[in-house]
């Protein structure tokens, strides 16, 4: 199929070039139009504390978000200042927010021992959402404005935290992280090839699938909801992987010329082996995102439809486009060379460092495994500590009033459970009891039933957890409250929504990983025509994915490094959605180099008969295409890491360093030396398996000593 296809671009390069740039144009168009379509709730629907916290929102009009806590500190009883008015008009400035402190309930879990300083919850309407905004700025000012002279007031709280941790801005625009990434591409791309057309077709092919992507998830967003997050990951993953497949297609292509075939016959070879090697790798990352449907988490799923487009839209343009481009240029892809010779000239890469590096691994194949499953073992030490969570509030970075609002509360022995405090919903007339109850459960260190939050026959009860909302030792308090509350109450906040997200997703990620392990080895298992190759890749994957968590858990959770470079200490925790992002996406991108090193591989030990040939071979000629295709994937993830919001950090750190990692440590030292060790086996393929594959059978004959191994 990809032989007649490439004759039929090189017939017609001319009509195809034309149709995506017709294409290309209108994904201009849809980009704009796709702004005002994004999904952005974060909702999971059947989950007890998401539904109390609907219930709320719905009756009383808060309850969703979390609340903004103002702390007010005095030299003397703080309790004795007229401070209501501060509250009021800070509440003031979101209508409809809803009030909770020591002036309306009189209960002095609101006040410190010492009575110098109290706090205020005041809890904002509305939803949870991406343009969410609870105006904190004004809020604050409405707070200080009305402050009674000698009352130190301060605004702290998850979302004033989160805003003091991003330094209160919003990060650089989907665009501007684009035009980064593209740039750092251009660099590396110049290195690689070293000639102004080798360079730009890469980039082109990038832009013509990031904006198809557009257009196709624009259609989408008529069919189901698709969320805000999927623009960033077309615009940098879309640039990596598009990028990818072009590396790979242009260094087969230039290689062909340089065997002295003329521009047809190496299209065809070029469609023939890297063609397929694209469709395999896009179909790998497809599925790890695709993956995510198996969630319950509406907007997961969605980001897992939305991702799953941008390998898909970057194979099939990579497989019309991209061959259409090298018909037209032929052999003047080696010409404007803007760098020195000797990046240009497409030499025999066995005499290269690749080449003495995969004869090195075939002499000596158990020291380099060795080497590999030290430095895997090590990372995986620490991904093993992993914690899915928020931050607590104290290791929250930043400066400004929200770090020191947070500081008064702690200093003054105020528990850091007021930043999520939990909300029970119970009918109004078992409130008070409900209250009462509360206070008397191990871990709530106040709770109380303020009058004016009745209405429509419900009440709201506020209990203060006696620890921070973030902490492991929550959950069990979440569980004991959960288990003191009548059949008619249910338990809400911020904090159990954050548990039951947990739960949604990690409760159901074995699910997940079976689905990703299943289909990937039925994938790989048909284009190596192996069974034993496919596993070792999915075994290798999982490692390497243990070994990016480690990569994560040392520099964020552990704090070594993170604030002397990102300004963020220790957080203790990595946040909840990170882990199972990294997975949709580095299981599928890693899987790419796997796809590419071992195709050459199976495609050297067709020819040779040695898996030993086929190792130096394929190290030879993919080394240098695997290390450049993940150093721009990298620079790309890198960039993503450059935006506020330790999340956000977090994630591009995570998924650049599992990235650069998987090309070195995995790639360069774990898979050949294990191929070079399972030797023949690598290859077998029994009749019962093809058939059910639907390809020929491979039963290796004795393996014949490597030209390049010494006798």
């Amino acid at each position: 199929m990809l032989t007649r296809l490439a004759h039929l671009v090189h017939r017609r390069r001319g009509r195809f070039v034309a149709l995506w740039v017709l294409l290309t144009a209108f994904g201009v168009f849809a980009t704009m139009r796709v702004s005002s379509r994004w999904f952005e709730s974060f909702s999971i629907p059947g989950y007890s504390a998401y539904e109390t916290n609907q219930k709320t929102v719905k009756t009383f009009g808060t309850g969703e978000q979390a609340p903004l806590v103002a702390v007010f500190h005095a030299k003397g009883d703080v309790t004795k200042q007229d401070l209501e008015p501060a509250i009021d008009k800070a509440a003031a400035v979101n209508p409809g927010s809803r009030v909770s402190s020591y002036f309306d309930s009189h209960n002095v879990h609101y006040v410190s021992r010492d009575r110098h300083t109290t706090f205020a919850e005041i809890y904002p309407p509305g939803q949870n959402t991406f343009s969410s905004e609870p105006h904190i700025d004004a809020v604050r000012a409405a707070l200080r404005a009305n402050a009674p002279p000698g009352v130190e007031a301060s605004l702290t709280g998850l979302l004033p935290l989160n805003d003091a941790s991003s330094g209160g801005g919003t990060g650089p625009s989907v665009l501007t992280e684009a035009l980064i990434g593209g740039l750092g591409a251009l660099v590396i791309l110049l290195f690689v090839f070293g000639t102004v057309p080798a360079v730009a077709i890469p980039l082109a092919i990038a832009v013509t699938a990031i904006l198809n992507t557009f257009t196709v998830v624009w259609l989408l967003t008529y069919i189901t909801n698709v969320s805000i997050i999927v623009q960033f990951l077309i615009a940098l993953v879309g640039l990596g992987v598009a990028i990818d497949y072009a590396l790979l297609m242009i260094f087969r292509f230039r290689e062909e010329l340089a065997a002295g075939q003329d521009v047809e016959t190496a299209l065809v070879e070029t469609m023939t082996h890297a063609g397929r090697s694209v469709i395999v790798s896009g179909s790998t990352v497809a599925v790890g995102l695709l993956s995510m449907v198996l969630l319950p988490l509406p907007f997961i799923r969605s980001i897992g439809i939305g991702g799953m487009l941008i390998p898909a839209v970057s194979v099939i343009v990579s497989i019309t486009l991209l061959p259409a481009l090298l018909s037209l240029l032929g052999h003047r892809i080696n010409k404007l060379r803007v760098m020195p010779k000797r990046f240009v000239t497409v030499s025999d890469p066995d005499g290269g460092w690749w080449g003495r590096w995969g004869r090195l691994v075939i002499r000596r194949p158990w020291p380099v495994a060795a080497v590999g499953l030290v430095i895997v073992g090590v990372l995986i030490s620490y991904g093993l500590q992993l914690n899915p969570s928020e931050a607590q509030a104290k290791d929250f970075p930043g400066k400004g009033d929200a770090i020191v609002g947070r500081d008064l509360l702690s200093s003054a022995g105020i528990s850091a459970g007021v930043i999520k405090p939990f909300i029970v919903l119970t009918p109004a007339s078992d409130a008070s009891e409900v209250a009462a109850d509360l206070r008397g459960v191990e871990g709530v260190s106040g709770a109380t039933a303020p009058a004016s939050w009745h209405k429509d026959g419900l009440a709201l009860v506020e209990a203060i957890p006696s620890v921070d909302g973030s902490s492991k030792a929550v959950r069990g308090t979440i569980s004991r409250v959960k288990a003191a509350l009548p059949a008619t109450a249910s338990l809400g906040g911020v904090a159990p929504e954050d548990r039951d997200f947990v739960h949604a997703v990690y409760g159901n990620f074995p699910y997940v990983l079976l689905f990703v392990i299943l289909l990937t080895y039925v994938l790989l298992a048909r284009a190596f025509r192996s069974l034993l190759l496919p596993l070792k890749a999915v075994i290798l994957n999982l490692v390497s994915l243990g070994a990016a968590y480690g990569i994560i858990v040392f520099i964020f959770q552990q704090g070594h490094g993170s604030e002397a470079i990102w300004g963020v200490p220790a957080t203790q925790a990595i946040i909840a959605w990170i882990p199972l992002m990294i997975f949709a996406f580095l299981f599928g991108l890693s899987m790419d180099y796997e796809v590419f090193m071992l195709t050459r591989m199976r495609e050297a030990y067709d020819e040779t008969k040695s898996t030993k040939e086929a190792v130096a071979l394929g190290l030879a000629r993919t080394g240098k295409l695997v290390t450049s295709a993940a150093l721009v994937l990298m620079f790309a993830f890198f960039v993503l890491s450059t935006s506020p919001g330790t999340d956000i950090k977090q994630f591009g750190i995570g998924l650049a360093a599992g990235i650069i990692f998987d090309a070195t440590v995995i790639r360069a030292l774990l898979v050949p030396a294990i191929v070079v060790l399972m030797g023949r086996w690598n290859w077998w393929l029994p009749a019962w398996a093809a058939r059910a594959l639907r390809t020929q059978p491979s039963d290796p004959a004795p393996e014949v000593r490597p030209a390049t191994e010494p006798v």
